[in-house]
């Protein structure tokens, strides 16, 4: 059996604002749509399931989040999540310069769990706790070859 990995979707409070953090740090919107009817209850398992949706990718076109406000029902406020909570965990970037992705995340209201960190002297990483309190890892590779 082939598999091939297409995306992580992530349930937003605010569409826009995410589109927003996430394309100032580069990623593109490839696709923006409304979706409802019975073939997205069946697909999703909730009745009268209704939702703004954006497909977003990374420039090299290998990564792709798909984020979505709902509409209907209601969408459900929690906690935000913790790096050691079981479950959906982060979504990681690697990027050219992390002080720059931190300036561009800051102006979003975004900041560090932390601090910066150096992992074995080949990345400098953080951890953001970015909107709808989406944990964002920003990884800069220091051996660049």
């Amino acid at each position: 059996m082939a598999i091939k990995f297409e995306n992580v979707g992530i349930a937003v409070r605010d569409l826009d604002a995410t589109i927003s953090f996430f394309t100032d740090l580069g990623l593109e919107v490839i696709g923006r749509d409304t979706v409802s009817g019975e073939w997205a209850d069946t697909a999703v398992g909730l009745e009268g399931n209704h939702a703004r949706i954006a497909m977003l990718q990374t420039p090299d076109g290998h990564g792709r989040l798909e984020l979505f406000e709902y509409i209907h029902p209601e969408a459900i406020e929690s906690d935000p999540t913790r790096p050691n909570d079981i479950g959906m965990h982060r979504v990681a970037f690697s990027v050219d310069d992390i002080d720059e992705a931190l300036q561009i995340a800051a102006r979003h209201g975004c900041r560090p769990l932390r601090g910066v960190a150096t992992y074995q002297d080949a990345y400098k990483l953080a951890y953001v706790r970015g909107p709808s309190g989406i944990i964002v890892m920003l990884a800069e590779e220091l051996r660049k070859t």
